[in-house]
């Protein structure tokens, strides 16, 4: 379908399709297999601009919006969801500098991350506090000029790798949600830790560590906004980034429909390719269906959050859960359509569908979306009474 790219976007395409295909493919299993971090993917990245995609222009940035950056994290999932997985949540952990940062803040950091120099994380997500933000544990504690932060983060995209943290932390446990803030803390800064790396079912290129906070000590500056804006800052930015998991979503989903059209059309099954048999051809038309259908729906959300609306929640999140469930059905009848072949790892879409799996769980689970949707639903229904 013709979605009416501008050239700039058509461009954006082209070149994050040839570092996919040039950079990423040759070396996805190897990648997955070792569990090795894609220093030399991002070294890529940064050197063809991409890392400053959505960074305005006064920061060292292109200027472009949600739209750019889905389209250059789609053809990147459609190689790897490891490595698209490191690159978008870079940008996550930006949004809340972007969003809410001082413009000290925003000279001191945006620069560098937008020439992919710096790597950036978000840290949120602890031990009893995934879905549940309000259950941070992890405390900031003013002392003088500065904040002591302690406690643990679990489950840190880009962890250990990353020189930039996103950090949100409570300052006033009493208020409950309304006492956490959010906080920049840099890699080397002392009483900053990592844990051991995990071991995970998908997306192994990718880092996930525990960050360890022991009496860490960092300026009072570095706090993002002012004390109490810790959860709308983590709203805001998870609002921003999650039609970025789902073009992950419309990615990997594509990746996965061409290898399986490609070997339906190869394998020979009772003398004829099995392409040629309606049960397959029907599983395909349903995968392009679901495809495009996804595609739609997160380019228009993108637009519309680029368009400057300020209440994104709903639409955000029925764009994360409608192709993030996409690309789980699509990987899985892929690896179905292609039979045993599908099922080893000489194929590629063994590991989407366990890549895929991950999508419908971070940035806040499908079932956690289909909440916020209804919620939204109930307020929209309230105003029409």
């Amino acid at each position: 379908m013709d979605y009416f790219l501008t050239d700039d976007q058509i461009m954006i395409k082209e070149l994050a399709r040839q570092i996919a295909e040039e950079k990423i493919v040759p070396v996805r299993s190897d990648l997955d297999e070792k569990e090795e971090f894609p220093w030399d993917v991002m070294k890529v990245l940064a050197q063809s601009d991409l890392f400053g995609l959505f960074i305005p222009e006064e920061y060292g940035g292109l200027g472009k919006g949600c739209l750019e950056l889905c389209i250059a994290v789609e053809e990147l999932s459609r190689a790897c969801l490891g490595v698209s997985t490191t690159y978008a949540a870079n940008a996550l952990g930006t949004y809340p500098i972007l969003l809410f940062g001082s413009e000290e803040q925003k000279k001191k950091y945006l620069p560098d991350i937008a020439a992919g120099k710096r790597l950036v994380a978000f840290a949120l997500t602890e031990a009893n506090a995934g879905s549940d933000a309000a259950g941070i544990q992890t405390t900031a504690k003013l002392d003088g000029n500065e904040y002591i932060l302690n406690g643990t983060k679990q489950w840190i995209t880009n962890g250990g790798e990353a020189e930039i943290y996103t950090v949100i932390a409570m300052t006033d446990r009493t208020k409950g949600a309304r006492g956490a803030s959010a906080f920049i803390v840099e890699k080397d800064t002392p009483g900053f830790y990592f844990g051991k790396k995990e071991k995970k079912m998908g997306i192994r290129a990718s880092s996930t560590r525990e960050l360890i906070f022991d009496n860490c000590r960092i300026p009072k500056d570095n706090i993002i906004a002012k004390e109490g804006y810790g959860f709308i800052i983590a709203i805001k930015t998870l609002d921003s980034s999650r039609t970025g998991v789902g073009s992950q979503g419309v990615g990997v989903a594509q990746g996965a429909f061409e290898e399986a059209l490609k070997f339906a059309k190869q394998r020979i099954q009772f003398g004829h390719p099995v392409i040629s048999f309606q049960a397959v051809q029907h599983m395909l038309a349903d995968m392009a269906i679901e495809i495009e259908a996804a595609r739609s729906l997160v380019y228009s959300v993108a637009r519309y959050i680029d368009s400057g609306a300020k209440d994104i929640s709903k639409e955000s999140a029925v764009a994360k859960v409608f192709a993030t469930d996409v690309a789980m059905s699509v990987t899985t009848n892929a690896v179905q359509i292609m039979g045993g072949s599908g099922y080893m790892r000489e194929y590629p879409v063994e590991k989407m569908m366990r890549d895929a799996k991950v999508l419908q769980i971070y940035e806040g689970t499908n079932q956690i979306q289909r909440n916020v949707i209804g919620q939204a639903l109930i307020k929209e229904t309230a105003k029409l009474l």
